[in-house]
This record gives structure tokens, sequence and C-alpha cells, in this order.
């Protein structure tokens, strides 16, 4: 392995400086000082280089974190915003509000099923910077776009009996989240062009946390942040009840403009043509999903990382639909308390994740997702005979979560180290894609499942799922590797 100093600082750390062997031996004359004192000193710089204080010294990083921050928090609360104005604008007296966002939830999920491959497929052909600037920017006018657009429209006639102001609500959250597909792929792929292959589980470490940190912060306070914003926004002077949308879009203006100073180090694809130079000819958009496809079919890592990031966002997906049920069984809560429930497992993840960044450099990937599954497996079981007691739950959900990130964060660390550069959008894509459409069936299934089998069964069958997962792709792993060596 390369000492730290032979590899050149460069964000992505791919080239080696010009020493011996090709960078591989020290450039620098053979010490006069002791070994037991060289070893000591490699040692101690070793462990400076573990855990989060590399990444965080990393400018371009903490550039990319901050913008993920600002679009993150964004994302959580502009669903808050859209039950706000739907309770505030179009829900009657005494009429149920459920129908109301399913129809805003579905506008938000369909473009991840449409759109997830082939965002990721223009994500490797254009510049990430770009990407991420535009689709921050974007989003942000799209909702600073919705109180004159909701004004104007107030009064217009229905639409096949809805208000076309909903319609609009419908069509804008259909374009938020048509940017958020080119700008998830566009974010995973940089953070290898800026961060060295051996910080990389670190700073998944701090983009899960800070995951689950926006889910837990926007969603719990996403309410009075909004009412707040409304209070100071009226009190400075400005027009009544639009301080929501200026929170929100400056949430995703604020975004786009941090990324603006990003250096990713990315370059235009070009060919030299008659002694000039000319931009490449890109393949067609489906010529390029079917290799990322071919690409997965054929990288056993990197297809076995993506099986276990699908079925652990399955799980998660299930159990925000169990948890509804959860909290209704147990005694000391109401059901509409079961985000109490669910934000144990984000404490719990984004705990794991912070000790995954710490420490988890020492470990091999493939044992810490295999580790990773074995715990989640046992607090699934643990919920299935326990799930009426609220400590109890809480206590293993959290533990859930701490064992969720385990497999989350090597596997996507895994993808990340594996895929080439050009490869990434297109990989980042599929995942996205496969991710989304996962998601869906549980939402589906688990309440139908829990209905006629009860939440002990549900809970026991998840819990197989995860180790018969895990057991499939570290068999799959090992064998590719016993193949390789013989």
């Amino acid at each position: 392995m390369a000492h730290p100093n032979s590899v050149a600082q460069n964000g992505a750390g791919k080239h080696l400086s010009n020493g011996t062997i090709a960078g591989l031996l020290p450039t620098t004359e053979p010490s006069d000082a002791p070994l037991s004192e060289t070893l000591e000193s490699d040692l101690s710089q070793d462990e400076d280089e573990q855990g989060f204080a590399p990444v965080l010294k990393n400018r371009n990083f903490l550039t990319l974190w901050a913008g993920q921050v600002f679009s993150q928090l964004s994302d959580k609360v502009y669903l808050v915003l859209m039950i706000a104005l739907i309770e505030s604008r179009f829900q009657a007296e005494g009429q149920t509000i459920s129908g109301w966002v399913s129809s805003i939830m579905i506008a938000f999920t369909i473009p991840a099923v449409l759109f997830g491959s082939v965002a990721g497929v223009f994500v490797d052909r254009w510049s990430k910077k770009t990407v991420l600037v535009a689709t921050n920017l974007l989003r942000g006018a799209l909702v600073f776009a919705l109180p004159p657009l909701l004004w104007v429209s107030h009064d217009w006639a229905t639409v096949r009996n809805l208000p076309v102001g909903f319609c609009i609500m419908l069509g804008i959250t259909f374009l938020v989240s048509t940017l958020t597909q080119f700008f998830a792929p566009a974010e995973q792929s940089a953070i290898p062009l800026i961060v060295e292959r051996r910080h990389l589980l670190s700073a998944n470490s701090l983009y899960t946390t800070t995951m689950m940190a926006s889910v837990i912060i926007g969603f719990a306070v996403g309410e009075p942040l909004l009412a707040l914003a409304d209070t100071l926004f009226g009190q400075l002077g400005g027009f009544a009840g639009v301080g929501k949308e200026v929170l929100v879009g400056g949430g995703y203006a604020i975004a786009g403009l941090l990324l603006v100073v990003l250096k990713t180090g990315e370059k235009s694809k070009t060919v030299i043509v008659d002694g000039v130079e000319v931009a490449a000819e890109e393949p067609h958009v489906w010529e390029d999903i079917k290799d990322g496809l071919r690409y997965l079919g054929k990288e056993v890592h990197v297809r076995s990382a993506l099986i276990q990031l699908v079925i652990l966002f399955s799980i998660f997906a299930a159990l925000a639909v169990l948890a509804v049920r959860l909290a209704e069984v147990i005694p000391e809560i109401k059901s509409s308390q079961f985000g109490f429930l669910l934000a144990a497992g984000g404490v719990g993840m984004a705990a794991g994740a912070a000790l995954l960044g710490t420490f988890g450099q020492r470990f091999a990937h493939a044992r810490l997702g295999l580790y990773g599954s074995i715990g989640m497996s046992a607090s699934l079981i643990g919920l299935a005979f326990f799930y009426h007691h609220l400590w109890a739950s809480l206590l293993l959900i959290a533990t859930l979560g701490a064992f969720a990130s385990l497999v989350g964060i090597p596997m996507q660390t895994t993808i990340q180290q594996e895929t080439p550069e050009a490869m990434r959008g297109k990989v980042f894509g599929l995942q996205n894609n496969a991710i989304n459409i996962a998601l869906s069936l549980p939402l589906v299934l688990a309440g139908v499942s829990e209905t006629l089998f009860g939440l002990r069964v549900v809970f026991l069958a998840l819990a197989a799922l995860t180790i018969a997962g895990a057991s499939l792709t570290w068999y799959i792993s090992r064998t590719t590797i016993s193949k390789s060596g013989s």
C-alpha cells in the first residue's frame, strides 16, 4: 500500500507522485532515524488519517456536505409544506386529508420510477457540478413560483373536480421530484471525485448521518419551522402566508449557490478529428443504460452491494408502514405518534454511521455488511416478540437502525470504489431506480401481510429476508474470490 504522502492530493487520489517504481516508494532520501521511531511516526500518521478528520479538512467535501444539508432539509420540509398548503387551501371541514396527500406522494414517486435510470445516464455525460447547481436553483425557483400561481388560480374552475391550484401543486411536485432524480446520482458520483478512496467510508458515514438527521429534523420540526417562517416573513414586511415557500425555496437556492464554488476536477470528453479537438459523440441513451446493466452483471461485488441496499431499503419501507400499526398496539402512545418509532431508527442509524466513520476502516466491507445483516435480523426477531412494549420497541428499532448503517454505508462505499468514473452516473441511476421500485412493493405488501398474518409473522419474515439476502451475497462474493484465486 502506498504511503499517504505518495498519493497526489487531487481529491480522487488516483495519480501517484513521481517517485521510484511509479511512486510506490518514498521520494525522499532514506532517514537516519531509528526504525522504531519511523514506525511510530507512520502509525501516528495512519491514526491521524482515520476517522472524520481527513474529510472535514477537505474543502470540496465540506462544500458538497453543506449543499447536501440545505438540499435534503428542503426536500423533507417540502412534503410538510405540501400538507400545510392542502390543509389551509383545499381540505374541506371534516374531510380526511389522506386522499390529497396520497396524490402528492404519487406525483413525488412517479419520476423516481420513470427517470431514475435515464437521469443517471445524463449525469455521466454532463458536468456533475453543473447538475448539482442547476437542479437546486431550479427546484428553488419552482417553490418560489408556488404563491403567485396559487393566487392567480384560486378562483378558476375545477379540472375533473380538482381545484386548479391543487393541479399546479401536483405539477410542481412532479417537476421537483424529476430534478431530484438528477441531483441524487450527481451527488453520489461527485463524492469519489473529491474524496480519496481510503476516506470514502468516512465521507459516506457523514453523508448518511446527514441524510438521516434531515429526515428526523425535517419531519419533526418542519411544521413549527414553517409557521415560524410565516411569522418572521410577515414581521419583515413580506406578503402574509408565503414565508413557508420562501423558507423551502430559499433552502434549495442556498444549496445551489454554495455548490457554485465546488471543484470536482472533471474534464470534458473530447476526441481528435482531423487534428481538431471536438466533443466526443455520445451513444444512444438506451445503449448507456444497457452498458450499466452489463456492468452490474459482470461486477459481482457491485451487484451484491446493490442487492443488499435494495433489501435494506425494502425493509425500512415496510417498517414505515408497520410503524403505524405498531404505535396502535403499544398502550403508551397513539397511532398518530408513530413518528417517534421511526425517529428512533433514524437516531440509531446516525449513531451507527458516526461509529462506522471513526472505526469502520479496520474491517472489510463484506464483513461489515454480514455483521449488520445479522444484527438487523436479531433486532427484527426481538421486535416480533416485544412489540407491545414501548421502550423495548424503541431500543430494538434504534438497534435496527444502527446495524442498518453497517449494511448501507459499506455497500454504498463499495459501489463508489469499484465503479469507474465513466460508469458511476449509470450505476447510481440504476441503483436509485431499483431502490425506488423496491420501496413501492413493501408499501403495498406490508400492510396487507400484517392484516392477514399479524405483526409477529411479518417481522419474522423480514428477519428471514435480511439474513437470506446477506447469506446469498456473501456466498456469491466468496465463490467469486475462490474462482479468481484458483
